[in-house]
């Protein structure tokens, strides 16, 4: 196995269009690193300049200890799967998926034992004398990951492979790739839009945008200390919103003015936000932390926000409601069934000691709470 390392990558296109710049990024022999972030930022081009399916333009590109910039794809030893099926249309599933061990000498009793273990992780057993047409695009997805996971190359590349599956499908496979990937300890770098799989798969995460690397951590680092403000917005499973406030101090004690309230700092002003007193700040809010104040009359003044209910979005569990606060959307959880209409003013609890803090001109992170 082998670990992947970009230093200073950029692929800028013929017709002068950036898809990534001067990218960083070293991954750990048998590490899992997802590659997220909004379409066009340059995930898939980051995969296919590791395949070599387009060149770099400038940077250099490692898998173990080989710089592999002019190796062919072939040379690489890499098992690439995209969000379309890549199967080849004249042979049967299983044919398919026994092609790459041919191809690497695999002896026959070894190829079919590993054909048959993969095929029934991923529910195609049934499917291995079939013709990929006649097959749904769940099922031929399915395969396309058999073809890849029934040999070990030194790198996986998945570019969002779980996408043409149902959800139930989609949780189960994804375990069951994850199981694989960490038990073969295998390299892979996985492009997922998905929070749930960047979450639940990455040992750790990269978000892009634009072409340019935002910030690399474990799922957690990236969720509960982002370094700006795209990356807050972009990372969880519940999206942050960003309410505009100023930070103010009087006689030993701080608050974030929002909406004519008293919003307080709780233990007491961070050095982190000293040279903010008296200037625009702006909070990120995520939806778990924010509620329904009718539910909880004896929460202090000072940790409610005054707000408008925009829409209601019936989650099951929870109702997650889409409220308005200081000109701002932002999302909170009422109970089922509680939450009045839009239009109606609503105030929300707040757990303050979990509020972020960004500046609003650069829009880097300033506080991340005391969580």
């Amino acid at each position: 196995m082998a670990g992947v390392v970009l230093d200073g990558v950029s692929r800028v296109h013929p017709d002068g269009t950036r898809a990534l710049w001067q990218l960083d990024l070293a991954v750990a022999d048998g590490e899992v690193m997802v590659l997220t972030g909004p379409s066009g930022c340059g995930k898939t081009t980051t995969l296919r300049v590791i395949a070599g399916l387009e060149p770099a333009s400038a940077g250099t590109v490692t898998i173990g200890d080989d710089v592999v910039n002019e190796l062919p794809t072939r040379d690489r030893d890499v098992a690439l799967v995209t969000q379309q099926h890549t199967l080849y249309p004249h042979m049967t599933v299983g044919d398919n998926l026994r092609f790459a061990l041919r191809m690497s000498g695999t002896p026959r009793q070894e190829t079919e034992q590993r054909i048959t273990a993969e095929s029934r992780v991923l529910g195609i057993d049934r499917l291995l004398d079939r013709l990929p047409r006649v097959l749904s695009a769940g099922h031929r997805q399915s395969a396309a990951l058999g073809r890849a996971t029934a040999r070990l190359p030194r790198v996986f590349l998945l570019d969002e492979p779980l996408s043409a599956l149902d959800a139930g499908e989609r949780v189960r496979v994804r375990a069951e790739l994850h199981r694989y990937v960490k038990t073969a300890g295998v390299t892979t770098l996985y492009v997922a839009n998905d929070q749930a799989e960047v979450m639940s798969l990455a040992d750790r995460v990269a978000v892009l945008r634009d072409g340019v690397l935002q910030q690399v951590g474990t799922p957690q680092e990236v969720l509960d200390r982002p370094v700006n403000q795209f990356v807050a917005g972009f990372a969880g499973l519940d999206g942050m919103g960003f309410v505009p406030a100023r930070l103010e101090q009087s006689a030993g004690l701080a608050w974030f003015l929002v909406a004519g309230r008293r919003l307080r700092v709780p233990g007491g002003l961070p050095g982190a936000l000293r040279s903010h007193v008296g200037l625009p700040v702006i909070l990120g809010l995520r939806p778990h932390q924010l509620g329904d104040a009718t539910a909880a009359p004896g929460h202090p003044i000072d940790e409610r926000l005054p707000a408008t209910v925009r829409r209601i979005e019936r989650l099951g569990p929870y109702d997650q409601v889409v409220t308005e606060v200081a000109g701002a959307q932002v999302g909170a959880r009422f109970a089922p069934g509680t939450a009045p209409g839009p239009g109606s003013a609503v105030e929300l609890t707040v757990q303050a000691r979990l509020v972020q803090v960004f500046d609003p001109v650069t829009a880097t992170a300033l506080w991340h709470g005391r969580g």
